[in-house]
């Protein structure tokens, strides 16, 4: 007997709303990965000395699939340079580069490793192997590996060794297929082994838990493809393989990833490396209102699995940040407490206005060209030994990169020396009863950041008003390293 049209449609809709219960969250998995290096080398290695390292790294990061897998991950993201590390020429890293095809050729290397050779793009025993990782443990594979591919005199940007050579990061979902491949844009300055693609790339793809995008670690501080992905494509949750080395007091890697997902209301998820001789550490799970899991260790050479679970949708989530209006408040209010004591201050190359926090309460402001940085702030017992300053600084950053900036921050100096204010700093001892920041930008692309002593974070301490305030909920559980306004104005450029 047929079942009558209302029994169907019932069932039609019982049916679509456990799907879309079943898929409300997701468990997210990153691994943290102290990459076995090869031997510094002025000339190629053979093919089957450069894969027998790259297997010894895809080794451990099976060995991170698989308990992802069996602890429920869904997807799981590893670093960039994750299977063969760094240290490469041009010439030297060709033995490590796979051809890459477009996923349009629905391709499973792991059940099907021959149909490469009939579309010519064979042999890819990395691609089969990380095929098989995803499909064996029915999880989402996200890697970061080395593309090739070959061109001639017709294209007049062709190298003159006849080939492009792209970062590249590859998507394998739980069946093992290929569905995504996103040749990096924007090129760290060492990376001289790698060509960037003619355009830009907005790779996206779709999943049972949400639209994803990807992109790759110094992508990050530009707007294409990273602000296009979350603007105009409007992908709820970011891959970030990542080599990134950490510079204090900005641009630490859990604190700025972190301010990034909350900027710009979406799930990241970023797999850093770990080489803790090149400041290489710090990798998190972060949801739009706070990390929901991070690691950060510069003692040791350990690599680490982190999983947790976001909401597949985090922009319809009650935890998603309001539209913020970044001006509105410090615009509206008179300057505070004019200064007499404001000094020049290095960060990071870029000369900042400093002014000096001399008592234990109060309100200040800093300006430098078109930014006022406003602070209203209370210690919890001002230690004798610690200055803190508000900083502003409006203009071109030109050293390693070129990127504009507008940045409000509340600091601790490196000494009682006001020379030091702006030198990295790790530790403190001040805690804060309250902090108010904010700032006249005039880019809406901000990002809050809040670090605590020894590099911690601070989630669900802080938050951000849609009057473009960024303000304490409680006193400070730790003592105050920075509290930042990191602001991209990406049109002045």
């Amino acid at each position: 007997m047929l079942p009558s049209q209302p029994l169907l449609h019932a069932a039609v809709f019982a049916l679509t709303a456990l799907q879309a219960l079943a898929s409300d969250t997701f468990i997210a998995a990153v691994y943290e990965h102290a990459v076995i290096l090869p031997d510094a080398t002025g000339e190629p290695v053979s093919p089957a000395d450069a894969l027998a390292l790259m297997n010894q790294n895809m080794d451990v990061l099976e060995g991170a699939i698989k308990e992802a897998a069996q602890q429920g991950a869904h997807i799981i993201v590893t670093p960039e340079d994750g299977i063969y590390g760094w240290r490469f020429t041009r010439e030297t890293i060709y033995p490590y580069l796979e051809d890459i095809p477009d996923p349009t050729v629905n391709w499973i290397p792991c059940t099907d490793p021959s149909r490469g050779f009939l579309l010519q793009f064979a042999p890819a025993p990395v691609q089969e192997r990380l095929s098989c990782m995803a499909r064996n443990n029915s999880i989402y594979v996200v890697a970061n590996i080395g593309d090739k591919k070959p061109c001639n005199s017709s294209d007049a940007s062709c190298p003159s060794d006849g080939r492009y050579q792209y970062n590249t990061n590859v998507i394998f979902d739980p069946e093992g297929k290929l569905v995504a491949r996103y040749h990096k844009y924007n090129l760290f300055m060492s990376e001289t082994q790698f060509n960037y693609p003619k355009e830009p790339e907005a790779v996206t793809f779709e999943t049972p838990f949400g639209k994803f995008g990807i992109f790759t670690c110094f992508d990050i501080l530009f707007r294409e493809p990273a602000v296009v992905l979350v603007s105009e494509l409007q992908v709820d949750t970011v891959l970030f393989p990542t080599a990134w080395m950490n510079v204090l007091p900005f641009l630490t890697a859990v604190e700025f990833h972190s301010a990034w997902a909350m900027g710009m209301g979406v799930n990241f998820l970023a797999a850093n490396t770990h080489h803790t001789s090149m400041s290489m550490t710090g990798s998190g799970i972060y949801a739009p209102d706070r990390a929901r899991t991070y690691y950060y260790n510069m003692k040791t050479e350990d690599g680490r699995l982190l999983i947790a679970e976001l909401d597949s949708h985090p922009r319809l989530s009650p935890a998603s940040l309001p539209a913020v209006n970044w001006s509105s408040y410090a615009s509206s209010v008179k300057r505070f407490s004019p200064n007499d004591h404001d000094f020049k201050g290095r960060i990071f190359h870029d000369w900042f206005t400093f002014t000096e926090l001399t008592k234990p309460e109060g309100n200040l402001t800093v300006c430098q060209k078109d930014l006022c940085c406003h602070l209203s702030y209370k210690m919890a017992g001002k230690q004798e030994d610690e200055v803190y300053v508000l900083g502003a600084f409006d203009g071109l950053h030109v050293v390693e990169g070129q990127y504009y900036l507008q940045i409000c921050t509340l600091l601790k100096c490196k000494s009682t020396d006001l020379n030091t204010c702006g030198q990295p700093v790790e530790t403190a001892q001040t805690k804060f009863e309250m902090f108010s920041l904010s700032g006249t930008f005039g880019t809406n692309y901000v990002f809050p950041e809040v670090l605590y002593s020894r590099v911690q974070l601070a989630p669900g301490e802080f938050e951000v008003l849609n009057d473009g305030r960024l303000m304490s909920k409680t006193r400070s559980t730790k003592p105050v390293i920075t509290v930042t306004l990191f602001g991209r104005w990406y049109e002045k450029d």
